[in-house]
């Protein structure tokens, strides 16, 4: 997954104005205790990294 892919996702399911406050403050234990800009920091996969915020969020499975 792309990174912008990602970020449209996330956006999507938070919102334009709060995705990116949550990527940066909220820690993800399937992420090993990051955030998710500390995943994309430390090369983490996207799509590993969208899985564990679909996860987190309980997103519907048509959202994966």
């Amino acid at each position: 997954m792309r990174l912008t892919d990602f970020w449209e996702r996330l956006e999507l399911a938070l919102g334009a104005g709060y995705a990116r406050s949550w990527a940066s403050d909220f820690v993800i234990a399937d992420l090993g205790g990051r955030t998710v800009m500390q995943s994309i920091d430390d090369g983490i996969d996207t799509v590993d990294i969208w899985r564990a915020v679909h996860a987190e969020l309980r997103l519907p499975a048509s959202d994966r």
